[in-house]
């Protein structure tokens, strides 16, 4: 049974040695991060889930201890998901999952078993919210580090360009994540978030199928859309 969550959002710019000269920008997303996973680890989970989007070929499960690194940054930076034997190579999402949790005081976290599962942008609502009924029934007490971030179209410099649909869709978007409202993650367009490159869609829908009968309460930490780019940090406690 899902017992907590974390949404946080994934750039690898959060990683200070990737961010450079532009780390201080990024200093209180960073902090209100710490504060979600904080609730993750008083929720005393007995599971992790570390869930974020996940290019072609990175889909699926990441057993514990799987590795990351920022290298293709232009970092050598490795990062460690757990402990355990581990398996192939993190994606970007889960790097900056397993980067987050190292920050994080382990009092409740020390036994936890913690995996990794990397979600296909594109996979529909009902796929999405099936895969979090099947982690939320994984164990009695199962606790997900939802990774994505909003629409990238907010600014004409954003990666995405300008797209006017693009503030709406972050507004309903930090709105249904900050009150734990289930329906109202599910309700997200799957079509338009693709279009607005809002790859967080795919997990949250995750954390919602996985929230569907947990009676969670939700606050959002954060908004912000620095670069264009929205970051949003939730718990669901």
């Amino acid at each position: 049974m899902l017992v907590a969550a974390a949404v946080c959002p994934c750039p690898p710019l959060l990683v200070p040695e990737v961010a450079s000269g532009a780390a201080p920008e990024l200093e209180a997303v960073r902090t209100h991060c710490a504060d979600a996973l904080g609730v993750l680890a008083a929720s005393r989970p007995d599971r992790l889930l570390v869930v974020g989007p996940a290019p072609a070929g990175a889909h699926g499960s990441f057993p514990a201890g799987s590795t990351g690194s920022f290298a293709g940054f232009g970092v050598d930076l490795p990062v460690r998901l757990g402990e355990g034997p581990g398996g192939r190579p993190l994606p970007a999402s889960l790097a900056v999952g397993a980067w987050l949790l190292s920050r994080t005081d382990r009092a409740g976290l020390a036994d936890v078993l913690v995996e990794g599962l990397g979600i296909d942008e594109r996979a529909t609502t009902e796929e999405c919210a099936e895969t979090g009924r099947r982690l939320a029934a994984s164990g009695e007490r199962v606790a997900l580090l939802v990774l994505g971030d909003g629409s990238a179209c907010r600014t004409v410099k954003a990666p995405g360009y300008l797209d006017e649909r693009a503030a709406g869709f972050d507004a309903e978007a930090a709105r249904a994540l900050g009150s734990a409202d289930v329906p109202g993650v599910l309700a997200l367009d799957a079509g338009l978030a693709y279009e607005l490159k809002a790859a967080g869609r795919a997990p949250w829908q995750v954390l919602a199928g996985a929230a569907e009968n947990a009676g969670l309460g939700g606050r959002l930490l954060h908004e912000d859309a620095p670069y264009g780019v929205e970051y949003l940090v939730a718990v669901w406690s």
